[in-house]
């Protein structure tokens, strides 16, 4: 276990970008290819993903770690709004608070595999990754450099 740690610590910058490669070209591959239509709170995730691409492929060519505190806050910030989308999915009356009035409602459902998996947690785990990654990678691992 401490291997895989010490493993995340120091790849977290590649690892974390990895992730976004994923989570982006999912998101762009569910609404260009699969022509899903693109509710207004996976708008507002799609904001705090999308940057984080170029922001840690940036980071992770150069191998500078000092983005991490800057990048931390989009993963944070994006999984909150996944949390309540995906709630919003899964608690019919939570639609009701804030109702999308344009475009496709955001308690739509395009994926709902095995009864719980969704666009929004998919984007949840992938910003719960980034944030755990950077986190774990955001000191110097001084247990290699003895």
């Amino acid at each position: 276990m401490m291997k895989i740690a010490a493993f995340c610590r120091r790849h977290c910058l590649y690892l974390a970008w990895f992730v976004s490669v994923i989570a982006v070209a999912g998101s762009l591959y569910l609404s260009e290819v699969l022509k899903y239509e693109p509710c207004k709170l996976c708008w507002f995730q799609r904001i705090f993903m999308y940057p984080q691409l170029i922001l840690l492929g940036i980071a992770t060519y150069r191998n500078d770690k000092k983005i991490i505190p800057y990048v931390l806050p989009l993963s944070l910030i994006g999984g909150c709004i996944s949390i309540y989308h995906y709630a919003e999915q899964k608690i019919p009356a939570l639609s009701k608070v804030l109702p999308c009035t344009i475009g496709v409602p955001c308690n739509k459902d395009y994926l709902n595999y095995f009864g719980f998996i969704t666009i929004p947690l998919l984007a949840l785990i992938a910003f719960a990754l980034i944030a755990i990654l950077l986190w774990t990678g955001r000191k110097e691992d001084f247990s290699n450099h003895s």
